[in-house]
């Protein structure tokens, strides 16, 4: 496993230490936890802005947001996004679900 480092400033090396303890957990080890969770949810900020602009389908946002369709569909209904299905989309995302 490569090893990264990265310097914080004192109030957010402060949460890290108050996070990992809440935690009951070693800083690296929250450290890792808080990336894995938070390049998750850029990657679904982003599939969001790709989709609510029109320029990703709902199969192509799942792939940005790196999540299933149905894990897509649930995000979108919870984060109240409106809905671009065209029958060309429905097509081709059926599609898509068969081959899994």
């Amino acid at each position: 496993m490569p090893a990264i480092s990265a310097r914080l400033p004192d109030d957010e090396a402060d949460e890290l230490e108050e996070v990992a303890e809440l935690l009951g957990l070693d800083r690296s080890t929250t450290i890792r936890k808080a990336l894995g969770e938070g390049l998750a949810e850029l990657r679904v900020r982003r599939a969001i802005e790709a989709y609510q602009s029109g320029d990703a389908s709902v199969n192509q946002a799942a792939r940005i947001a790196g999540v299933s369709i149905a894990e897509w569909l649930e995000i979108a209904r919870e984060r109240n996004l409106t809905t671009h299905l065209q029958p060309d989309d429905l097509s081709a995302d059926a599609d898509a679900a068969r081959e899994l």
